[in-house]
C-alpha cells in the first residue's frame, strides 16, 4: 500500500463487471482518492493485478495500468478494508432466484444481505454505504435495518447509484454519462452523504448531468431503463418476423420510424435476441415487484417482453433449419460470434447459448469462433451433448460447413474474404445474418445463399 495521505477511502465490495470498471474510473479521475477493490475470489483479484483482466473492455487495461498501485488498489482482504473505508460501493452479484417464493423472477438478495452484515461486523466508524448492484426497490430499507440492528453505535447512511454503462462501450459510458443517478434520503444527514458522492462525480462530470432523486426512484429507475431498452429490441423483431412474410426491409422501416424525434433510431436493429446479464433480469425482476403488489395487467405486459425475446431466438433457429431442407443432422455450422454483443467477452444470457444448444438439439456439428468470449463460450456449452468445437480462426470454423450462423456482429466478421470462405464450404452455401451486417447482394452473387434477418432471402435454390 502507498502511504500518501488521501482525502477519503473508497472500497467497493464485488469486483466484477460493475466493481473493476467503475472503480478504475473513479480512481483515474479523483488521484486525491484512494479507492480499493475487494473480492472473496483470490483469482479474481489477482487477475486484476495482472494483465489478463478478468473481463475484456476497451481501454480497460490502459486506465487500470495508470493507476493500480498508485490509487487503485486489488485485495482480498475485505475487513480490514471495510474498517478503513470512508465510502463503501455494494457491486456484488444479484441473481435471479431458482428457488422458493419468487423463483425465476425475484432477485436473490442474499449476497447483499451478507455483505451488509460483513460491513456492520468490521465498521467501527460511520460509513456511507452506495448501492451499485442491480437491487429491487426498496432494497435499501433491507440495508438500514441490517446495518443499524443491535447495538452497534456506528452510523450508515444509504445511497442508491445505479449504473448505466453498457458492456462493450463501458469506459466511454462512464467518462462521459449521459447522466448519473444517485439517491438518497432527505433528512440532513441523507443530503451529506449525497452531496459526498457527488463531489467524486463532479472530479468529471459536469453538474447538470447528475440527478438526485429519493432511494425508492433512483432504485426503480435502472430496472425501468433496462425494460424500456429491452423493450424496443423485443418491439422491432416482432416487426422483423412480419417483415419477412410481407416482403418488407426490417431496416428501412427501423430508419424511416427512427427519423421520428419522439423515437429515435436508438435500440431498433432487428437481432436474434437480446442478452446480458441485466435485461432479462431485470425485466423478470419488474415482473416480480408488479406481481408483489397486485398490479397483474402490468406484470403480464413487462413478462411479454421477455416471452417475445425468446420467440425471436426460437425463429431464428427455425429458420436455419426451414431453409437447410428441415434437417440439420450431421450438417457443419459455422457459429460467427458468441458474446451477447461485440466488444466484450461476456456470454451471460447471450443469444448464442439458447441457438447453439437448439442447433445442437437437432444434431448439427457447431464450429464455434468468437475473438473473446470462446473460453466464456466452453463454460456455458460444457456437459452438452453434441459435436461442438471452438475454433480461434473464422477461416477455419468455415472450412467444410455447410453453413454459418452470424450472431455476434464483431467488425472483424464484416471485414473477412467471404469469396474465400465460399470456396471452402460445402454446397449450397448458406449464410444466417442475424445481424443484418454484412453486404447480402455481394454475398449473393458471390454464391451464398444469403438469409438477412426481417428481409427477404437472396437464394439460388
Amino acid at each position: 500500500m502507498t502511504t500518501k495521505i488521501f482525502r477519503k477511502k473508497i472500497v467497493c465490495i464485488g469486483a466484477g463487471y460493475v466493481g473493476g470498471p467503475t472503480m478504475t474510473i473513479i480512481a483515474n479521475n479523483c488521484p486525491d482518492y484512494q479507492v480499493t477493490v475487494v473480492d472473496i475470489s483470490e483469482e479474481r483479484i489477482n487477475a486484476w493485478n495482472s494483465d489478463q483482466l478478468p473481463i475484456f473492455e476497451p481501454g480497460l487495461l490502459e486506465r487500470i495500468q495508470k493507476t493500480r498501485g498508485k490509487n487503485l488498489f486489488f485485495s482480498t482482504d475485505i475487513d480490514r478494508c471495510i474498517e478503513e473505508a470512508d465510502i463503501i460501493f455494494v457491486a456484488v452479484n444479484t441473481p435471479t432466484k431458482t428457488f422458493g417464493e419468487g423463483e425465476g423472477k425475484a432477485v436473490d438478495l442474499q449476497y447483499i444481505e451478507q455483505t451488509a452484515r460483513r460491513i456492520k461486523k468490521n465498521a467501527k466508524s460511520n460509513k456511507i454505504v452506495v448501492e451499485k448492484s442491480t437491487i429491487p426497490v426498496r432494497a435499501a430499507e433491507t440495508l438500514a435495518n441490517i446495518l443499524h440492528s443491535g447495538s452497534n453505535s456506528v452510523q450508515f447512511e444509504i445511497l442508491s447509484n445505479p449504473e448505466f454503462m453498457a458492456e462493450g462501450t463501458g469506459v466511454e459510458d462512464m467518462e462521459a454519462p449521459d447522466r448519473v443517478l444517485i439517491g438518497s434520503k432527505g433528512t440532513p444527514s441523507g443530503i451529506i452523504a449525497r452531496d459526498t458522492l457527488m463531489e467524486i462525480y463532479l472530479h468529471w462530470v459536469p453538474r447538470e448531468r447528475l440527478v438526485t432523486t429519493n432511494l425508492w426512484s433512483s432504485e426503480l429507475s435502472k430496472l425501468v431503463s433496462n425494460a424500456f431498452l429491452a423493450q424496443r429490441i423485443s418491439s422491432i423483431n416482432t416487426i422483423a418476423a412480419l417483415c419477412e412474410v410481407t416482403e418488407a426491409d426490417v431496416t428501412e422501416v427501423s430508419r424511416a420510424i427512427g427519423m421520428d424525434s419522439r423515437i429515435g433510431a436508438k435500440f431498433l436493429n432487428a437481432g436474434p435476441g437480446f442478452g446480458g446479464s441485466c435485461f432479462r433480469k431485470d425485466i423478470l425482476n419488474l415482473v416480480y415487484l408488479c406481481e408483489y403488489y397486485q398490479l397483474p395487467e402490468v406484470a403480464a405486459f413487462w413478462e411479454q417482453v421477455v416471452a417475445l425475446n425468446d420467440y425471436q431466438m426460437e425463429r431464428y433457429v427455425k429458420r436455419i433449419l426451414q431453409a437447410m431442407f428441415n434437417t440439420l443432422v450431421g450438417k457443419k455450422l459455422a457459429v460467427f460470434g458468441f458474446a451477447f454483443k461485440p466488444d466484450t467477452g461476456d456470454t451471460r444470457d447471450a443469444p448464442a447459448i439458447y441457438i447453439c444448444k437448439q442447433l445442437l438439439e437437432e444434431r448439427a456439428d457447431l464450429n464455434i469462433t468468437d475473438p473473446h468470449a470462446l473460453d466464456n463460450a466452453r463454460k456455458e456449452l460444457q456437459g452438452i451433448e453434441g459435436e461442438v468445437s471452438f475454433v480461434e480462426d473464422p477461416y477455419k470454423a468455415a472450412e467444410g460447413a455447410h453453413g454459418i450462423a452470424l450472431i455476434t456482429e464483431w467488425n472483424l466478421y464484416q471485414e473477412l474474404d467471404y469469396q474465400k470462405i465460399y470456396d471452402s464450404m460445402e454446397k449450397p452455401a448458406f449464410i444466417f445474418d442475424g445481424r443484418n451486417c454484412l453486404d447480402h447482394q455481394a454475398l449473393y452473387e458471390i454464391g451464398f445463399n444469403v438469409y438477412p434477418l426481417g428481409k427477404p432471402p437472396l437464394n439460388h435454390l
